[in-house]
C-alpha cells in the first residue's frame, strides 16, 4: 500500500471560532483521490475514523454545512486536528480504515472487540498425529479445522473423533514414555498407537485412521461412509469378521452423529457462517452462527461499543456516497434497516481482518458489493454473499436471528437493571454528573498472606460494568510484610502521581486557551477499608493537589457481616449506610468484591511462584525439571535457595561451581 500522510496540528480558541483557518485550508487542499481520514480533539483524542474515494468532497462535507444539535454537529464541533493517508484503491481505503478503527478506538465508529482469539482443533503432523485442542496463529506444518465459535464446540468434535476414530490426545512425552495402553485404550477411545506391539495398530492403519478424520471435519461424510462400506464388505469376503464389525460400529456411530445435528448440510454447503444482526435501544447484536465440514457448531453474539455515537454520527445528517466513478453524488437518508446494515458490515470488515472469510456467507440484511469486492481481494479467493435464502440455509438464518433477538434482549435487560444501580449510587452520594454512561469508579484492595506475596489490585467500573481490560495488578515491595497501610499509599502513590502531573498541565493550558478542563480522574475512587484506610489515601491525595472528595472507603458493617458495610468519606462528611438490599450497596459490594477477587488469585499466583520456584529456575539455562527438583528438596523452595551460598550450591548432585555461579547471580 502506497500511502502519504498529511498532518495539521492546529490549536484554536472555540470561544471565537468553531475551526481554525489552518483546518480549512488543510480541508480545501485535500487530493480527489481515495483515502481514510481521522478527526481529533484538542486533547489530542481520536474521534472519528473514516474512508472515502475522494477525500476533499467527503471531508469538506463536514465542514461546509451546519448540523445543528445532532451528535454529528457535536463530533463536528471537537474537531481541532485532521489526518489523512492517501491510498490506491477504495478495497485499501476500507481494510485501512477497519484496521485503525480496531486499533485506534474512535468514539464515534462501531467497535467490535474481540474477547479471545478463536480455537480451532489441530491435527499434528507426526507419525501417529496427535488431536490437540488449539489457539494462536496458524501454520502449514500441522492441519488445523475450524476456527470453532466457542471451547465447547472443538471438545465435543474431539470426544467425536475419539469415540470413532480413536486419535490420540496425550502429551508428546507422555506418548513416548508408555509401557501400556492408558485407560483411554480401555474405553475405547484411543487405538494405543504409543505401545502398537499390545494394542497390535500399524503406522498404515493409524494414518489411515487420521485421514478418515479429516475427512469427516472436512465434511466429506457421504463419500466417508461409501469407503467404510466398501472396505467393511472387503473385510467380510476375507472372513476378517472382527475387524468388518469394527468397520460396521463405526458407520452406525458417524451415522448417529449426522442424525444428532440439529441441522444438516446440502450440496456444498460446508464451511459457512450465518450473520443475523438486531438493533434495539441504542444497541446492537450480531450473532455469528458457524458451519464446518457440514456441521453447525454453534454460535456467538457480539455487542458493538460506541454504537450510539456511531448511529447518531449518521442520523444525525444525510450520509453521502459516491456512485461508482463518477463525480456526481447523492444522499440518502439512513432508515433503520440502514443502521443494521451498518453495524453488520462494521463486523464484517473488521472480524474479517483476522478471522479467514469461509467460502459463503449468510446476512440476515443487505450488504454492500463494495465491501465483499475488498474482502475477496485481501483473501485471494471466491466468497459468496447470500441475502434472504432458501430451505435450510433460511432455517440457519432464521436460528440466528432468534439468538441476536434473544441475546440483545438479555443485554438491554442487564443493563436496564446494572443503569438503575448506577444512578442510585449517584443520587446517594450526591454526585454532579450529566452522563451516568461515563461515571468511572476505581476500586483497590490489598491482598497477602501473613505479609507474603503483597500485591494490590485496581478494577475499574464503568459504562455500567466492569472494564475488566482496564485491570491491574502491582507487587508491592519495599515495606514492612503486613503493613496494608503502607501497601495503599504505594499503590495510589503508582496509579495517580502520574495522572496528578497530566492533570496540573493540562489545567494550565485550558487557562491559557480557555478551553474546558476536563480531568482524567475517576468520578469516584473506593478503597476497601475504614478510616484507617482513607486516612492514607486522604494524605496521598493531598501531597499530590488531588480532590480528596473523590476518596469513599467501604468499612465493615457491624460484626463484620455482609451488606452492612458503611461508606466513609475524606472529607469529612459523616459516614452512610446505603441499606443492604439497596441498589446503590449491591453496585458497591459488586466491585468491593470483584477488587478482592482481582486481588487475591494475583496474590495466590504470586505466592505459589515464590514458594515452588516460579519461573525463575526455570529461565536459567542447565536447570532442568530434575536439577530443580534436587534443588527444591536440599534448600526446601525458592526462598532457601536465594539464601544459599555459592558453595552451598555447588553441593547438590548434578550443579557445578559454574552453574551454581549462575543460579546464584541470576536470584540476587
Amino acid at each position: 500500500m502506497d500511502a502519504v500522510t498529511s498532518v495539521s496540528m492546529v490549536t484554536t480558541n472555540p470561544k471565537t471560532s468553531m475551526h481554525s483557518q489552518a483546518l480549512l485550508a488543510q480541508v480545501s487542499g485535500l487530493p480527489a483521490l481515495p483515502g481514510v481520514y481521522r478527526y481529533f480533539d484538542a486533547n489530542g483524542e481520536l474521534l472519528y475514523v473514516g474512508k472515502a474515494i475522494h477525500l476533499k468532497r467527503r471531508v469538506s462535507s463536514y465542514f461546509q454545512k451546519d448540523h445543528g444539535g445532532t451528535r454529528i454537529g457535536h463530533m463536528v464541533s471537537k474537531i481541532v486536528r485532521l489526518e489523512t493517508t492517501v491510498v490506491r484503491s477504495e478495497a485499501e481505503a476500507l481494510l485501512l480504515e477497519n484496521n485503525l478503527i480496531k486499533t485506534l478506538n474512535p468514539k464515534y465508529n462501531i467497535l467490535f472487540r474481540d474477547d479471545k482469539s478463536y480455537p480451532y482443533l489441530k491435527i499434528t503432523n507426526q507419525t501417529y498425529p496427535r488431536m490437540v485442542y488449539y489457539r494462536g496463529a496458524v501454520d502449514k506444518k500441522h492441519s488445523y479445522f475450524g476456527p470453532y465459535p466457542n471451547a465447547w464446540a472443538v471438545k465435543e468434535s474431539m470426544q467425536l473423533l475419539q469415540k470413532v476414530f480413536m486419535l490420540r490426545t496425550c502429551e508428546d512425552s507422555v506418548f513416548a514414555h508408555r509401557a501400556r495402553p492408558c485407560l483411554l485404550h480401555q474405553i475405547k477411545r484411543c487405538s494405543g498407537p504409543c505401545v502398537p506391539s499390545i494394542s497390535g495398530i500399524t503406522v498404515e492403519s493409524y494414518q489411515q485412521d487420521v485421514q478418515h478424520a479429516e475427512q469427516f471435519l472436512q465434511g466429506e461424510t457421504q463419500a466417508l461412509l461409501k469407503t467404510l462400506e466398501a472396505q467393511m464388505m472387503a473385510c467380510s469376503d476375507r472372513l476378517e469378521f472382527e475387524q468388518a464389525a469394527e468397520l460396521r460400529n463405526r458407520m452406525t456411530a458417524l451415522s448417529n452423529i449426522m442424525h444428532q445435528q440439529s441441522v444438516e448440510t446440502t450440496g456444498s454447503d460446508k464451511d459457512v457462517d450465518i450473520l443475523a444482526v438486531k438493533v434495539q435501544g441504542g444497541k446492537a447484536c450480531v450473532n455469528l452462527a458457524m458451519v464446518r465440514g457440514g456441521r453447525h457448531l454453534g454460535d456467538r453474539a457480539y455487542f458493538p461499543v460506541h454504537v450510539q455515537d456511531a448511529i447518531g454520527n449518521v442520523t444525525g445528517s444525510t450520509d453521502i456516497e459516491e456512485i461508482g466513478e463518477s463525480d456526481s453524488i447523492h444522499q440518502v437518508e439512513v432508515v433503520a434497516n440502514s443502521i443494521e446494515v451498518l453495524v453488520l458490515e462494521a463486523f464484517i470488515a473488521q472480524h474479517y481482518l483476522q478471522v479467514p472469510a469461509p467460502s459463503s456467507l449468510i446476512t440476515s440484511v443487505q450488504i454492500d458489493k463494495k465491501l465483499m469486492n475488498a474482502l475477496i481481494e485481501q483473501s485471494g479467493r471466491q466468497i459468496t454473499v447470500i441475502h434472504k435464502p432458501r430451505e435450510q440455509r433460511r432455517v440457519w438464518l432464521e436460528m440466528a436471528q432468534n439468538n441476536a433477538n434473544i441475546q440483545l434482549l438479555r443485554l438491554l435487560s442487564e443493563e436496564g437493571s446494572q443503569m438503575a444501580r448506577t444512578q442510585a449510587l449517584v443520587d446517594a452520594l450526591e454526585l454532579n454528573t450529566d452522563d451516568i454512561e461515563q461515571l468511572r469508579i476505581e476500586c483497590f484492595d490489598i491482598s497477602h498472606t501473613s505479609g507474603e506475596a503483597t500485591q494490590a489490585s485496581c478494577v475499574v467500573f464503568q459504562n455500567h460494568k466492569m472494564q475488566s481490560a482496564e485491570y491491574r495488578r502491582y507487587n508491592i515491595d519495599g515495606i514492612t510484610g503486613g503493613d496494608d497501610y503502607a501497601a495503599m499509599r504505594q499503590v495510589l502513590m503508582r496509579r495517580y502521581a502520574k495522572v496528578a502531573d497530566a492533570d496540573q498541565a493540562t489545567k494550565k493550558e485550558s487557562e491559557e486557551t480557555g478551553a474546558e478542563f476536563k480531568s482524567r480522574m475517576p468520578d469516584i475512587v473506593l478503597i476497601d477499608g475504614g478510616k484507617g484506610q482513607i486516612s492514607t489515601a486522604r494524605t496521598v491525595f493531598e501531597e499530590l493537589g488531588l480532590d480528596i472528595g473523590l476518596l469513599v472507603g467501604v468499612e465493615k458493617g457491624e460484626g463484620r457481616k455482609v451488606g452492612l458495610e458503611e461508606l466513609v468519606f475524606a472529607d469529612g462528611r459523616d459516614k452512610i449506610y446505603l441499606g443492604q438490599y439497596a441498589a446503590a450497596q449491591m453496585l458497591v459490594a459488586q466491585i468491593r468484591d470483584e477488587a478482592h477477587r482481582f486481588a487475591i488469585t494475583g496474590m495466590r499466583a504470586k505466592r505459589a511462584k515464590v514458594r515452588v520456584g516460579g519461573s525463575q529456575l526455570e529461565d536459567i539455562a542447565g536447570i532442568g525439571p530434575k536439577r530443580r527438583a534436587k534443588l527444591m528438596q536440599r534448600f526446601g523452595g525458592i526462598r532457601g535457595i536465594s539464601v544459599a551460598s555459592v558453595e552451598e550450591l555447588a553441593t547438590v548432585e548434578g550443579v557445578s561451581k559454574e552453574l551454581a555461579e549462575t543460579i546464584y547471580r541470576a536470584l540476587h
